[in-house]
C-alpha cells in the first residue's frame, strides 16, 4: 500500500477534552484516521489514566500510552477565565469537540454545546457520558463496570450457577467510544451538505445495551430471562470452548448442517449426524447437555493444536483460546501489522496494538507518540494563535497553563 496520499481525516481538527478511555479512544480512532486531535488537559495533573498503574514505561501509565497516540497534549486551566478564552479560541479554529464529563460540569465550565456552538456554528460537539443528557440516572457517576451491571452484560457473562463476571476489557467505554467515532463522521459528511455543525449525546449505557443484540431479541420473542452460558451459544450448538488433552481450550463453531456432517466425520461420531436428537441444530440446542458431554469426552483424547490442524484440513471453524502472548506471536498478527512499535518522547521503545483500519491506497501508521502533559502547548498556542514567548511565560506564570 501506498503511504503518500492524505489519510482520510487530515484536514480535520479536533479539540478533545475527555480523559480516561472512551472519549481517549473515540478520539484515537480518529487521530489515526489523519485528524489532527489536540488533547486539553489540566496543568500539573493531565489525564486521570495517566497515574492508572503499574506498568509505567518512561513516567506514563501503559493504559494511558494505550489510547493516546497521534495526539499533541496542550494544558489550559479551564477554571479560569484566561484558560476558557484561549479554548474558545481554539474552538473557532476546529471542526470537532469531544468531551466525557458530566453533564452539569460542562455548563459550570462554561463549556456546554451552547456556548461553544454559539461560538463556532460549524462545530460538531460529541459528549459521551455514563447515562446521557436526559434521563433520570443523568447526573450519575458511571464506570464501565458499572454500566456492564446495568446493561445486563454481566448477567450473561460467566459460568452457570457462578457469580456474574465482567468482560475483562472495558467493553461499554471501547463500544461508546467506538459510537462516538462513527457518529462524528457521519456529522462530518452531513455538514459537508448543510454547512451547519451539530450536538451528538453519546452514553455508555445505551451503548452497552446496543450490544445486547440477539441476546435481547431471544428475550423479547420468548420472555424467558438469558442466563449465564460460559463460552457456549444460546442459539447454536455446539459453538463454543473444548479442553484439549494438554489442558489447553480451542473453540468450534458449529454454524450449519454441512459443517455437522464433517465435524461428526472428523469426531468419529458419524451415528449422531442423522440421530434424532442431534440431527438438525434446533434439535442440538434441546438436547444441548447431553452433545456437549459427549464432546467433552472426546476433546481430551488429543492435543489442542492436533485437534485444530485436523477440523481445518476439514473446513471447519476452529480456533485456539490463545493467551495474550500467544496473539502478539501469531503470525496474522504480524502480516496485518497488529503489533507496532513507537518511541516515546523518553527515548523508551514501546510495542503498541497496531491500527485495525487498512485502506487500499493509504497505510495509517502511529505518526507520533502519546504525549507527555502539555508538550505541545507552546506550538499550538503560536502556530494557531499567534501567541509570542512573552505572552505564553505570563500565562505559565498565572497558572493558565
Amino acid at each position: 500500500m501506498c503511504g503518500t496520499l492524505a489519510l482520510p481525516l487530515e484536514n480535520i481538527r479536533i479539540l478533545d477534552l475527555s480523559r480516561d478511555l472512551a472519549g481517549p479512544f473515540c478520539s484515537m480512532v480518529l487521530a489515526d484516521l489523519g485528524a489532527e486531535v489536540i488533547k486539553v488537559e489540566m496543568p500539573g495533573k493531565g489525564d486521570e489514566a495517566r497515574s492508572w498503574g503499574p506498568p509505567f514505561i518512561g513516567g506514563e501509565s501503559a493504559y494511558f500510552l494505550s489510547v493516546n497516540r497521534n495526539k499533541k497534549s496542550v494544558t489550559i486551566n479551564l477554571k479560569t477565565e484566561e484558560g476558557r478564552e484561549i479554548l474558545y479560541k481554539l474552538v473557532e479554529k476546529s471542526d470537532v469537540f469531544i468531551e466525557n464529563f458530566r453533564p452539569q460540569v460542562t455548563e459550570k465550565l462554561k463549556i456546554n454545546y451552547e456556548k461553544i456552538s454559539k461560538i463556532n456554528p460549524r462545530i460538531i460537539y460529541c459528549s459521551i457520558s455514563g447515562f446521557g443528557y436526559t434521563g433520570p440516572y443523568k447526573d450519575r457517576p458511571a464506570y464501565d463496570i458499572i454500566i456492564q451491571g446495568m446493561s445486563g452484560i454481566m448477567s450473561i457473562t460467566g459460568e452457570e450457577s457462578r457469580p456474574p463476571v465482567k468482560v475483562c476489557i472495558s467493553i461499554t467505554d471501547l463500544s461508546a467510544g467506538m459510537y462516538a467515532a462513527i457518529a462524528i463522521l457521519s456529522a462530518i459528511i452531513a455538514r459537508g451538505k448543510s454547512g451547519k455543525g451539530r450536538w451528538i449525546d453519546i452514553s455508555l449505557l445505551d451503548s452497552a445495551v446496543s450490544l445486547l443484540t440477539n441476546v435481547g431479541a431471544n428475550y423479547f420473542a420468548t420472555r424467558v430471562v438469558p442466563k449465564r452460558m460460559g463460552s457456549a451459544h444460546p442459539n447454536i450448538v455446539p459453538y463454543q470452548c473444548f479442553k484439549a488433552a494438554d489442558d489447553k481450550y480451542l473453540t468450534v463453531a458449529v454454524g450449519n448442517e454441512e459443517i455437522w456432517k464433517r465435524f461428526c466425520c472428523v469426531l468419529g461420531l458419524e451415528k449422531l449426524v442423522d440421530d434424532p436428537e442431534f440431527a438438525t441444530n434446533q434439535k442440538r440446542v434441546q438436547n444441548r447437555e447431553r452433545l456437549v458431554f459427549i464432546l467433552n469426552e472426546i476433546f481430551l483424547a488429543k492435543k489442542r493444536d492436533e485437534w485444530i490442524d485436523l477440523l481445518l484440513k476439514n473446513d471447519i471453524p476452529c480456533g485456539p483460546v490463545n493467551t495474550v502472548d500467544e496473539v502478539f506471536r501469531d503470525p496474522q498478527i504480524f502480516e496485518r501489522d497488529m503489533l507496532t512499535e513507537v518511541k516515546l518522547p523518553t527515548g523508551d521503545v514501546i510495542q503498541q496494538i497496531g491500527i485495525p483500519i487498512k485502506f487500499s491506497d493509504v497505510s495509517l501508521t502511529v505518526r507520533s507518540p502519546p504525549p507527555l502533559l502539555g508538550q505541545h502547548t507552546e506550538e499550538v498556542l503560536k502556530n494557531l494563535l499567534n501567541m509570542n514567548a512573552e505572552e505564553i511565560n505570563q500565562l505559565k506564570e498565572k497558572g493558565v497553563i
